[in-house]
């Protein structure tokens, strides 16, 4: 059964539209209106109802002839509650994201990690001054419990705000891989699940997060994000290799070693620091935007062609005008005639 109708204007039959649309309602030969789909809403229709009076099927008597009093426009003490209602569409309500603030705000997350990373090395760094200090002086009880409060709190808050970052990044990762394969008329192949265990497992966590953003790289044709993506990766790394290192050098037990962690865990703290700002640029790269957030503007190259210069002198119609020669030049015509008369005998001959 045929799904579109044409529905008549004056009986308000629906006749079913099997092949070319009709014109003339077969029941009553009233005119038929375009076709439609069955129900369709007011916003897919190029025609709109007229409300008319429940009882105007049954009279089928000739239509005397109006009065002035019925020719006026009828008037209603209150609105009518018959006739069609088309209510006007409803705007969808936006889909409500898990997780959906600490997506959106994966800049502000990923940059005051950077922050307090930087601050924890600036920490190790004057707790390592307290240690040549106190080769050869003591060191007073308060100094020594504030710098502990430092490191330790700023340790703390950094691996806090390195959660949040991860978390909010692979948030980002989602929606950016949901709306590149949107754009080309696919669905994302990996699950947010996937995602979100391939990031977020440590030491696999060394590898995924790399080839999920190459995907989408790849997906733009992107040189720049690409480049980006290896970049990023290779930090990503270099970065997970440092904080296992600055682990393991804990273990240590001579005051030297331990002085030694003291730096190395600084130097760990600099290098998340860059990571997370890494992090940020490679999202924002992907999306066609530079560190700042702002979208990149397409460079054109356009090729420069200097002006033709002629190698061969054109040749200008003789007759009327004299071109100036070089004074003490001799009259080239009088050579020219010559060459022409040889010519002529040697044709003669």
């Amino acid at each position: 059964m045929s799904t579109v109708v044409q529905p008549c204007a004056r009986c308000g039959a629906r006749w079913a539209v099997q092949g070319a649309p009709m014109h003339w309602c077969p029941r009553c030969r009233g005119v038929l209106l375009s076709p439609a789909p069955i129900d369709a809403p007011a916003d897919r229709r190029n025609y709109r109802w007229v409300a008319r009076k429940p009882d105007h099927r049954g009279r089928r008597t000739q239509p005397r002839a109006r009065s002035a009093t019925q020719s006026r426009t009828p008037r209603y003490a209150q609105i009518p509650r018959w006739g069609l209602i088309d209510p006007p569409p409803q705007a969808g309500g936006a889909v409500r994201r898990p997780l959906g603030r600490l997506t959106d705000s994966v800049a502000v997350v990923l940059v005051a990690a950077a922050g307090v990373f930087g601050l924890a090395a600036v920490a190790e760094l004057a707790r390592y001054g307290l240690l040549l200090h106190n080769r050869t002086r003591l060191i007073h009880p308060a100094v020594l419990a504030v710098s502990d409060a430092f490191v330790i709190g700023a340790g703390v808050l950094a691996i806090l705000l390195s959660l949040l970052a991860a978390s909010s990044a692979v948030g980002r990762l989602i929606e950016i891989r949901q709306a590149a394969y949107a754009a080309v008329g696919r669905s994302d192949p990996r699950s947010p699940r996937t995602l979100v265990l391939g990031c977020l497992i440590p030491v696999v966590n060394l590898l995924w997060p790399g080839i999920f953003l190459s995907e989408v790289a790849v997906l733009h044709g992107d040189p720049r994000a690409r480049r980006a993506v290896r970049i990023w990766w290779a930090a990503w790394v270099f970065g997970g290799l440092v904080a296992a290192a600055a682990l393991l050098w804990r273990t240590a037990d001579s005051l030297q070693a331990e002085a030694d962690g003291v730096l190395f865990t600084a130097s760990t703290d600099v290098v998340a620091a860059a990571v997370a700002l890494l992090t940020l640029w490679v999202l924002r790269t992907i999306e066609g935007r530079d560190l700042l957030g702002r979208h990149r503007t397409a460079r054109r190259w356009l090729i420069a062609v200097d002006p033709a210069v002629p190698v061969i002198e054109p040749v200008h119609p003789g007759g009327g005008g004299h071109t100036a020669e070089p004074a003490g030049a001799e009259p080239a015509h009088e050579e020219n005639g010559a060459e022409d008369r040889e010519q002529e005998e040697v044709m003669a001959k």
